[in-house]
């Protein structure tokens, strides 16, 4: 034992300098493998990352000595310095999570019009108010009829069925990512939105149910709470 130092009675620890101190341990070394932008769970906002692995040692007396192999990847938040899984990444940005609401409910109110028509001015007045809430402050309705003309002559996506594989596609490829992000009341309310459109000219057209069960399916909303759903809609006074 060094000059100083006594055990203090309590296995692996000696007493320097009035001061205990642990004989062995670990430390682990970090090194930053990526950057970039995430929610940060613990600030609850957006904030920059360093993407983290580590090389963990054994100590003695707090010297590094041997090496016990390594941990992580983990994410480390440059604000507050905490550490969490990976699997965080996964969880949009706020900023990118209003993008993707803002194109999910665009791409519903298009697909209602496109099953309707164009012709029916309180279809697009209710898919417009719609629309500008989400986000598109600009959105006017000759702008979605637009749209809505140019997407039907486009054979690869609105053509043919009502609900065919090309617009089924649009769905899925907006409200997909979208759906794992959003609770139970978020995912109803966006096909609320689109009923709302729907039935703004008249009761649903058999086109527009089929637009509006794709729609449920792509939300991950289970088919009989979908036809609960467009039917307490419909009962309800616009």
């Amino acid at each position: 034992m060094l000059p100083g130092q006594r055990r203090d009675g309590r296995g692996g620890r000696v007493v320097r300098g009035g001061r205990t101190a642990r004989v062995l341990g670990s430390r682990t070394v970090w090194a930053g493998v990526g950057d970039g932008e995430f929610f940060c769970p613990g600030c609850g906002g957006d904030r920059n990352y360093q993407r983290l692995t580590g090389r963990r040692r054994f100590t003695f007396l707090g010297v590094p000595i041997l090496p016990r192999g390594e941990t992580g990847p983990v994410v480390e938040c440059a604000a507050c310095q905490s550490h969490f899984g990976t699997d965080v990444l996964d969880h949009p940005t706020t900023t990118r999570f209003s993008a993707m609401l803002r194109d999910a409910v665009h791409t519903v109110a298009l697909a209602v019009l496109a099953a309707g028509g164009t012709h029916a001015r309180l279809a697009l007045e209710t898919a417009v108010t719609g629309v500008r809430a989400a986000g598109f402050d600009d959105c006017t309705e000759d702008q979605l009829a637009a749209l809505v003309d140019a997407l039907a002559a486009d054979t690869g996506r609105l053509f043919g069925p009502p609900c065919g594989p090309g617009l089924a596609i649009e769905l899925h490829e907006a409200l997909d990512p979208l759906a794992p992000h959003l609770a139970a009341p978020g995912r109803e309310s966006i096909l609320l939105q689109g009923a709302r459109i729907a039935l703004a000219d008249g009761p649903y057209t058999p086109a527009e149910r089929d637009v509006l069960a794709t729609v449920g399916a792509a939300l991950t909303i289970c088919g009989d709470d979908v036809t609960r759903l467009l039917a307490a809609a419909a009962r309800t006074p616009s």
